[in-house]
């Protein structure tokens, strides 16, 4: 196996050096308000196994940087809203390369610092999909 020149830890740790990063119970505080956009980067089964932010919207991660830019085909209007956009994975991790790719694209956002992992034990509203009948 080939010895990498900087391990994913590392690439998180600079990234987080240079975004905004905001805490969980900011982050519940931001919920409902129209002047922001939680954004889930998570995988849909991730989704569907622990819940979701109430009103937050759905993006892939492979997706993001095709949604987030005007001149792709697969652009999404959302990110062309004049709103604050916040991200969010399971740990912070995605999100915090997210951030900084997207700010290396000239789109303004933050990432929710301990991801999804903490935000039900703080506080945080979770929608779940309605339980299925046998």
């Amino acid at each position: 196996m080939p010895k990498l020149t900087t391990t994913a830890a590392e690439m998180v740790r600079a990234a987080r050096a240079r975004i905004e990063e905001i805490e969980t119970p900011d982050a519940i505080a931001m919920v409902g308000d129209p002047t922001v956009v939680i954004v889930d980067l998570r995988d849909p089964r991730e989704r569907e196994r622990t819940g979701w932010i109430p009103g937050s919207f759905h993006c892939p991660r492979g997706m993001l940087e095709f949604w987030v830019d005007p001149e792709s085909p697969y652009f999404k209007p959302v990110f062309g809203e004049d709103r604050k956009f916040v991200f969010h994975c399971a740990s912070g991790w995605r999100s915090a390369l997210s951030v900084a790719t997207l700010q290396d694209m000239g789109f303004g956002a933050a990432h929710l610092r301990e991801g999804f992992s903490t935000w039900e034990a703080q506080g945080g509203p979770v929608a779940r999909l309605a339980a299925r009948l046998p």
